[in-house]
């Protein structure tokens, strides 16, 4: 009996290198890794070993005979990528050593930022050099977009952050969370300009957190918010603010973009509230949603159906949410079939069903309200509409963050870089300043593209290293020193283990695995750094 990969897959591919057959594909040296939906076993070649699925971060990886209801298609999405592919062979593999460089010795490496890329970033430097490891993260908790950005609903995707977790406990590494890097040192950030002076490489993981506009008419009304602020959210991040959704509005939300963030909040939004109630979902948005409860989600296409960014992983879960209607209108077919397909648009949404929409070919013209959002004209095929929501959400894309000290290019919305190396204006690279992730390719690709790039990013370091790196001039108690004047409130792993337990804990009473803290003052108070 085979092994099957089910939708939790990340692409982190650790299932790869431990396949002994080599029947997990596509690898990441192979075409399609990291635009495919999932990773899939070749049952004719799979030996049953589960090698597999002990080293699935995320717990993706079943025998085929315990498959659950919801994933017994799987098993037929795997096989029918060897049918598709019929190029692609499994077999026994040599093992390939990597060549190990003379490095200096004494490295020292800063890595800002603590989601997939900075992770995968630490795990390179620790296999493949002695470095000794500083990780920063502006929250007093890490996980980046693991813990801020994945869905309430999609628990074992976090499952990545285990992995992680061993790597924070290694000695050679040092956690410095609730530690801004920025120009401001009034503020008690740590300037670019002093990592550089005290570590031989700084990796700035910061991915990309910053929506893209729309650029219509009423955008700004209260009820209109970014994908990125409303996934902030509903996962508890610290100064997130909620949207203003009236308790006695319409019940419908409207997202423009068709891309996994925005299936995922359509299907936040249209849940039960009483089944997110067993999730980590934040209590502030809980407590909203039960008051609301808003029963019908538009999504915006801006092209075709064919042309849409989820996966199908992603859309295959919203048809199996129970009691939701998924109504799709591709925006090509006879204009005066639209009344009939979606007859209630421009009034309340209907309390007696759920309801997912996608409007295809659909633009958004503008947002209306007196005060706030109270409806969205869009444009499908030459004629508008006017569909009432108290919800707008765009979700068309992100741009990283800019950090004082750094170049940083405006146009594409990322570090400009050149093979992991930060460049300056002239392209020339800046020693020792290298970004990985989302915050050096743009907001593409998932965990798994992320994970090749982290590595790639390390592997162009220790090039550096073993060719004449530029070494740092301050020492190790020297920054010490700093960071405690600097951030007296920085948090070590003893006060990251603390806060996580205490979340833990708090999920425990309510038969959840955690109730996330929103504020900073109560991580601080959980982690013995303040007291409440």
């Amino acid at each position: 009996m085979s092994f099957v990969i089910t939708q939790s897959c990340c692409s982190d591919a650790a299932c790869v290198s431990v396949c002994p057959v080599n029947c997990i594909h596509p690898t990441p040296e192979e075409r399609g890794f990291g635009t495919s939906d999932i990773l899939h076993i070749d049952p004719d070649a799979c030996i049953d070993c589960g090698a597999c699925a002990d080293a699935c971060p995320v717990n993706a990886i079943f025998p085929a005979d315990r498959l659950g209801e919801r994933d017994e298609i799987f098993a037929d999405i795997n096989a029918a990528y060897y049918r598709d592919h019929p190029d692609v062979s499994s077999g026994w593999t040599d093992v390939v050593y990597p060549e190990i460089p003379r490095l200096p010795r004494d490295l020292r490496v800063a890595i800002v930022g603590t989601g997939p890329s900075g992770g995968y970033a630490l795990r390179t430097v620790l296999n493949r050099t002695d470095a000794q490891v500083t990780v920063f993260d502006k929250l007093p908790t890490p996980g980046g977009l693991v813990r801020a950005g994945v869905a309430p609903d999609h628990p074992s995707t976090k499952d990545v952050m285990k992995t992680f977790d061993i790597l924070y406990r290694d000695p050679r590494v040092t956690m410095a969370t609730n530690v801004e890097i920025g120009p401001d040192v009034r503020a008690g950030q740590i300037t670019p300009g002093e990592l550089a002076h005290h570590f031989d490489a700084v990796f700035y993981a910061t991915g990309a957190s910053q929506a893209r506009r729309l650029g219509i008419a009423g955008e700004d009304l209260p009820g209109s918010t970014s994908a990125t602020e409303l996934v902030a959210w509903y996962n508890a991040v610290p100064g997130a603010s909620g949207p203003n959704i009236p308790v006695d509005g319409s019940g419908r939300a409207v997202i423009v973009g068709t891309g996994n963030v925005a299936l995922d909040i359509a299907r936040i939004l249209v849940s039960p509230p009483e089944a997110l109630a067993v999730t980590d979902i934040a209590d502030r948005a809980l407590d909203l949603l039960r008051r609301q409860d808003i029963h019908e989600v538009v999504l915006l296409g801006r092209r075709g159906q064919d042309a849409a960014a989820y996966t199908a992983a992603e859309h295959r879960a919203l048809s199996v949410l129970p009691g939701v209607e998924v109504v799709v209108h591709d925006g090509t077919a006879s204009l005066d079939l639209l009344p009939d397909l979606l007859p209630d648009l421009s009034g309340p949404a209907s309390s007696d069903r759920r309801r997912i929409v996608f409007l295809f070919n659909t633009v958004p013209e503008a947002a209306h309200g007196d005060g706030a959002l109270q409806s969205v004209s869009v444009n499908t095929g030459g004629r508008s509409y006017r569909i009432a929501a108290d919800l707008l959400v765009r979700s068309i894309g992100y741009r990283s963050v800019p950090v004082g000290g750094l170049p940083f290019d405006t146009e594409a919305g990322r570090f400009p870089v050149r093979e992991g190396r930060i460049v300056d204006a002239e392209g020339m690279p800046i020693p020792g300043a290298y970004a990985v992730g989302w915050a050096a390719r743009g907001s593409t690709g998932g965990i798994g593209s992320n994970k090749l790039h982290a590595i790639d990013t390390v592997e162009a370091f220790i090039e550096d290293a073993a060719s004449g790196l530029r070494r740092a001039g301050g020492t190790a108690e020297e920054f010490s020193a700093l960071l405690r004047r600097r951030r007296r409130q920085a948090i070590g792993y003893r006060g990251i283990a603390a806060i996580d337990r205490r979340e833990r804990e708090l999920g425990a009473r309510q038969g959840r695995p955690r109730v996330k803290f929103t504020e900073v003052a109560d991580m601080l108070a959980a982690a013995g750094r303040r007291r409440r």
